[in-house]
């Protein structure tokens, strides 16, 4: 790529951007949770925007202390915590094997409004696992058997053919959840909540729990 191209690209990323003008937030509207702050903004979200409200970037580390992000579905949340589920042999699950602390990031793009949330995880138990995975449609049930997620395969042929093993041992069967896969909790330890504002001067109101089990909120500059 020659230079005029180079600096055409780095123009182009420079007018790129968006204008904010979402409604301020202020420390005397928080809530004394960031969980009943949290439920009304994935309330309104759901709302508005439906069918993309509970997707997710769950960030984590691995053993060699490089991070990754990928985008999930949140399954549920209440004052515990946040929940998704994957395979338990997957790369993110080995991450969280060597190091259970992670962190979730929300961007509804209608509101002008992020939340992210660090914290570390905890396995579902047996019991929470399996209600969740009765709740699935057959096909994804069959996926969780066959993929052998974040493995590498010859094609995906050789998927398919993994996922007519699995059609034909449970014809006519209730598919059980396999061991090797459920749901996990993210604990919150911090949970941010930034709004969108004119000029950039965003607010952002962070929660941090303390050791008496209550919540300290602070606000940040932008």
């Amino acid at each position: 790529m020659n230079f005029i191209k180079k600096t055409i690209i780095k123009l182009l990323l420079r007018s790129i951007g968006k204008t904010y003008d979402g409604a301020g937030l202020v420390l005397p509207e928080a809530k004394d949770s960031p969980f009943s702050f949290f439920a009304d903004w994935f309330q309104q979200a759901l709302k508005e925007m439906p069918d993309q409200a509970n997707i997710m970037t769950l960030s984590t580390v691995s053993p060699e202390g490089r991070p990754a992000g990928r985008l999930l579905l949140l399954k549920g949340y209440d004052e515990r915590g946040f929940i998704f589920f994957t395979n338990y042999q997957s790369a993110k699950a080995n991450d969280l094997e060597h190091n259970p602390w992670c962190s979730m990031a929300f961007w509804w793009e209608r509101f002008f409004r992020q939340v992210r949330i660090k914290g570390p995880v905890e396995k579902l138990s047996a019991q929470e696992s399996d209600d969740y995975f009765k709740s699935r449609d057959r096909g994804s049930q069959l996926s969780a058997w066959a993929s052998a997620q974040s493995k590498v395969i010859a094609n995906r042929a050789e998927l398919e053919a993994q996922v007519q093993e699995y059609e034909l041992k449970f014809k006519g069967k209730e598919i059980p959840r396999p061991d090797f896969w459920g749901g996990y909790r993210l604990l919150p330890e911090e949970v941010e909540f930034w709004q969108g504002r004119l000029n950039r001067r965003h607010d952002r109101l962070r929660y941090s729990r303390q050791q008496d089990g209550s919540w300290k909120v602070e606000r940040l500059a932008p």
